[in-house]
């Protein structure tokens, strides 16, 4: 599923291919994006950057405007030099980005909208650089006195809020809390400061780790990257806990347990045995 690490490495797959290159056709089926090519052409326009903000990614133009596009579950952007045969169908495209030399393609991308500066720096949706755990501009202290003011939130809910830190999403949730020894379901309010300094480093290094570069995916953005929290590349290794309920701790041989947490009812995963409650309890209070 697509998380910051994905953004971050399509969006420099996309940097790669559009910038500093003038475009030379846009097209999409979404209406607001097709007025604001009709009043403002895109074509000719350069794209001057295109860089990821967690689960965002934004296209840069030339003209002072800014595509920019959430994935949700499905969505993807494909590269593909000009005249190759698309690998998903025609009725998927949602947008299409042309140069000379290639076609960005973004298929089943259920949000995308143009902004101006101004309306961008005011998006509440879209996190700041310095809330992005893969950006330069990120403020670990910033990151931690975050988790901090949601004192009574879970914390496996807490690091999913984008402005939070962005780019975590579910799969690095779990993994996060697994390789800090943090329970998932505990509430912020009980971790100290070490552990929430420690969990905003781990959340660093393991999505730093996972965007290092990959000589077979340089341009295209459509080849599947193996995420790795673990230090073996192996599919059946590559995770300590994500979606692995009912399988043996690889640390303690517990079983691995799942359980959906909050409003979204999103799966959760931990070893009870390597992240105990801090009370002791386990996670439904026996």
């Amino acid at each position: 599923m697509p998380e910051g690490d994905t953004i971050f490495r399509s969006a420099r797959a996309l940097g790669r291919a559009l910038s500093g290159k003038p475009i030379t056709a846009f097209r999409s089926n979404y209406p607001l994006l097709t007025r604001f090519h009709e009043d403002t052409p895109l074509t000719g326009q350069t794209v001057e950057s295109v860089e990821s903000r967690g689960k965002w990614l934004l296209v840069h133009f030339s003209g002072g405007a800014t595509l920019a596009t959430h994935m949700l579950m499905n969505g993807s952007w494909h590269i593909y030099p000009r005249g190759d045969r698309w690998h998903r169908p025609t009725q998927e495209m949602r947008i299409v980005l042309e140069n000379r030399d290639y076609q960005a393609v973004a298929f089943s991308v259920p949000i995308a909208r143009i902004y101006t500066a101004e309306q961008l720096a005011r998006e509440k949706r879209i996190p700041p650089p310095k809330a992005d755990v893969l950006s330069g501009d990120f403020d670990p202290a910033a990151a931690a006195d975050r988790i901090r003011s949601c004192a009574n939130e879970e914390i496996g809910n807490a690091i999913l809020h984008q402005y939070v830190l962005a780019g975590v999403g579910n799969v690095f949730k779990s993994e996060l809390c697994f390789v800090e020894s943090i329970n998932p379901f505990c509430l912020v309010a009980a971790l100290t400061d070490e552990q929430i300094r420690a969990l905003v480093r781990s959340a660093q290094s393991l999505v730093s780790a996972n965007v290092l570069e990959d000589s077979r995916n340089t341009i295209v953005t459509y080849r599947g990257v193996g995420r790795r929290t673990t230090r073996n590349a192996r599919p059946a290794d590559n995770l300590w806990v994500y979606s692995r309920s009912g399988q043996p701790c690889r640390k303690c041989g517990a079983t691995i347990r799942h359980r959906l947490q909050g409003q979204d009812a999103r799966v959760t995963y931990w070893c009870p045995k390597c992240q105990p409650m801090p009370d002791g309890k386990d996670v439904d209070g026996y």
